[in-house]
């Protein structure tokens, strides 16, 4: 069979199959007396191979290898291929988000396209100097597209950058809050923790919203960085969790603050002095926990608390009665 004849029955065209036998792929059989080109049927099978591996995304160079090999393993070479294919999606996908974080820039012209394009280098840079910097000059210099600043800080290891990272998000208004709070879904406990204190920094309504819903989370280190947030945010809600927290120990100290600045609100003030009290009655509650949650009653104002350092300087415990009579003193000298 001629050149042109396998061409139109191949779809190949032949351009194509001179290419092929210039690599030495598929080579015809014999030639003509006229010195056309000859295929015969095994050549034209050939032919399919080839088209078939290409069909694949293998390259040509690689085609001949794999015809020829005698111990070709095809799981091995379709396995390659998979690996291949997942690695390009992956840049593909890559650079269709740096498009797409570009675009939503706004860039006025192509100067602001490369800069658009520089801070976004420099927020996956290697540097931790370079990251800061470029989470710095976010804010002000070159607007940052906001589902970069959250990507970077859900990702940043280092205290300094992320600080920095969650200052630049804090600037950029509302759109990041959404985004973290999906972080707070993630199986990651260091994403759902970064997550949560960049939402903790976040102001407005809808951060708040978000923090009190992560008071209900399963992780208890997001509970805990929610109800410090909404803490000094004067959110009442966040009391229960943070007398867990003088209770279990953690963080105790930021607790008690944060109780103390939600008791400035008298009926907010009766209702922490009361939660602190019936913990101090439980019997599962142990002693350092109790001399914890003593010490937690020192800034609640009001006639509740003071009842509850009135029994408690009664108690057996020494430490507790003795740190009870102390504020007791305290608030007497006020």
């Amino acid at each position: 069979m001629l050149i042109g004849e396998v061409a139109r029955r191949s779809g190949v065209s032949a351009r194509m199959l001179r290419h092929y036998e210039s690599l030495g792929l598929v080579r015809p059989s014999g030639r003509t007396g006229s010195g056309y080109r000859e295929y015969s049927g095994e050549d034209i099978r050939r032919i399919f191979h080839v088209e078939s591996l290409r069909s694949l995304g293998l390259p040509l160079r690689e085609i001949g290898r794999v015809l020829d090999e005698p111990g070709f393993t095809p799981s091995a070479l379709v396995d390659d291929l998979i690996l291949r294919t997942r690695e390009r999606i992956a840049a593909e996908n890559e650079l269709l988000t740096r498009l797409c974080r570009i675009d939503a820039a706004e860039p006025a012209d192509w100067e602001d396209v490369l800069r658009s394009v520089a801070l976004l280098q420099a927020l996956g840079s290697k540097s931790a100097d370079a990251r800061q910097r470029a989470a710095l000059s976010s804010a002000d210099e070159v607007p940052a597209p906001v589902e970069a600043l959250v990507e970077a800080v859900l990702c940043e290891t280092e205290p300094n950058v992320a600080g920095a990272l969650r200052w630049a998000l804090a600037r950029s208004g509302d759109d990041g809050t959404v985004l973290l709070a999906e972080g707070l879904g993630s199986p990651v406990a260091a994403v759902r923790e970064r997550a949560v204190r960049s939402l903790a920094e976040m102001p407005g309504e809808e951060a708040a919203a978000r923090l009190r819903d992560a008071l209900a989370h399963s992780d208890a280190v997001v509970r805990r960085h929610a109800a410090l947030a909404l803490g000094t945010r004067g959110a009442a809600g966040a009391a229960p969790t943070l007398i867990d927290m003088v209770v279990e120990g953690r963080n105790g100290t930021d607790a008690a603050d944060a109780l103390s600045t939600l008791a400035s609100d008298p009926a907010t003030a009766d209702r922490i002095a009361t939660g602190l009290v019936d913990r101090l009655t439980d019997d599962s509650t142990e002693a350092p926990a109790r001399l914890r949650l003593t010490q937690a009653l020192a800034d609640i104002p009001g006639a509740t608390a003071s009842r509850a350092l009135v029994r408690l300087s009664c108690e057996g415990d020494r430490a507790v009665a003795l740190t009870a009579t102390y504020l007791l003193r305290l608030r007497g000298a006020r």
